[in-house]
């Protein structure tokens, strides 16, 4: 039989269709990077950006309301306790006391002759020279009198008072903020904001707060410490803005009585000795210190961990390359990286990148991750590091998980 050749060319092309079909390649399993599960000496302790207060601050406010008529300091600079700071304008108070000085000695002479009167109309009254009123009258004034001059007394004290807050001394050692006021200034005690604050910075406290949870790993760690008899204390060493240690070492200084409700972290204070006056207060600083060693730790990076309402799952590369989702515990973290506590063991490969796409007996194309950038060294439980270098503020995701893959 005879086939038209339109016929023969619809056969080719359905034949090229089914071919091209059956060819098609299989979708490759997704890419994943992987971390491996390693064993590594710990150190734990505390890590955390901290503000440096002074040991004692003190606010400098005028007593009384007049114009300045001096400062007696350098802005900046130490200055001691009793130092002249400022000379408030006099006139109206000197004044003052010398018309209450004037009042006091009048006062003083009527007490003079009530008293005179009593000690001569005494002997006269048994002699029945004088009456009995008279001498009453007298003693009444001298009980008089004897009031007016306390109440005179009382009231040059008050204005001789107000007359030495005309110079405003120092309170403190320290060193002496910028003045708020020039000289010409009307001052007032209604004042909001001091003449100026004088800040004692040797020694200087450093003021960090910690997590809830890691305070109590802390406590834990010392009772259990100090079970066996280790009472050591710990240095804390400080790292400055410009990324240079502090040479000195601190020590704990006060630990807060209550947990700050609002951000659930309880606030440290560290004292440092400052002698050269290097740190003054407001600057921001990172603190650090390490008590102990958790010898051969399994550490994994947070990245890896998937938390579903308080169970900490990860994701793990068994053989074949299939996935296997299994919960996990946790302790320290240091750094990036994470103390795990049961679930896996040494040299199992996790997730760390592409867990969106896996599931349960996926099989996938694991690729090792690049080494994490933050140093081990880093104490466990440290919290986040602003003000280090290359550190996310708190609340912004680690620099780790910035890049995801595709």
């Amino acid at each position: 039989m005879t086939r038209s050749p339109t016929f023969v060319l619809l056969a080719a092309a359905f034949g090229a269709a089914a071919c091209t079909k059956q060819e098609a390649p299989k979708a490759l399993p997704p890419e994943v990077l992987f971390a491996t599960v390693a064993q590594e000496d710990v150190p734990v302790g505390i890590e955390a950006v901290g503000q440096t207060r002074g040991s004692e601050e003190v606010q400098v406010r005028p007593q009384i309301e007049g114009t300045l008529t001096a400062i007696d300091f350098k802005e900046g600079q130490p200055i001691k306790k009793g130092q002249l700071l400022y000379e408030i304008d006099d006139r109206t108070f000197r004044a003052q006391v010398e018309q209450l000085q004037g009042q006091l000695e009048q006062a003083k002479a009527r007490l003079l002759k009530a008293d005179q009167d009593v000690a001569r109309y005494t002997p006269l009254v048994a002699q029945k020279a004088v009456s009995q009123m008279e001498l009453d009258n007298a003693k009444a004034a001298q009980l008089s009198g004897r009031g007016a001059v306390s109440a005179a007394q009382g009231q040059l004290k008050d204005a001789q008072v107000k007359l030495s807050y005309c110079r405003i001394e120092a309170p403190t050692d320290g060193v002496a903020g910028i003045s708020s006021k020039s000289v010409g200034n009307l001052v007032s005690p209604a004042d909001p904001n001091p003449l100026t604050t004088i800040s004692k910075i040797d020694p200087i406290w450093v003021r960090i707060s910690i997590p809830e949870a890691q305070y109590l790993q802390m406590a834990t760690r010392q009772r259990e410490r100090r079970a066996k008899g280790d009472t050591a204390t710990h240095a804390i060493r400080m790292v400055l803005a410009d990324g240079s240690v502090f040479p000195h070492v601190g020590k704990l200084r006060a630990l807060d009585a209550r947990v700050d409700p609002t951000t659930g972290t309880v606030p440290i204070d560290i004292t440092f000795p400052n002698p050269d006056r290097i740190l003054r207060a407001g600057q921001f600083a990172r603190v650090m210190s390490v008590s102990e060693v958790l010898k051969g730790a399994l550490v994994i990076p947070q990245r890896a961990i998937q938390d579903l309402q308080g169970t900490k799952r990860v994701a793990v590369i068994g053989a074949g390359d299939s996935v296997h989702m299994k919960n996990i515990t946790v302790g320290q973290a240091a750094g990036s990286m994470i103390v795990v506590t049961g679930g896996l063991a040494a040299g199992d490969r996790v997730v760390v990148e592409g867990l969106q796409r896996v599931r349960e007996g996926v099989v996938v194309r694991p690729q090792p991750a690049p080494p994490p950038t933050d140093t081990s060294a880093a104490p466990a439980g440290s919290a986040p590091s602003a003000g280090a270098a290359g550190a996310a503020p708190p609340g912004a995701p680690p620099a780790d998980t910035a890049k995801k893959t595709p």
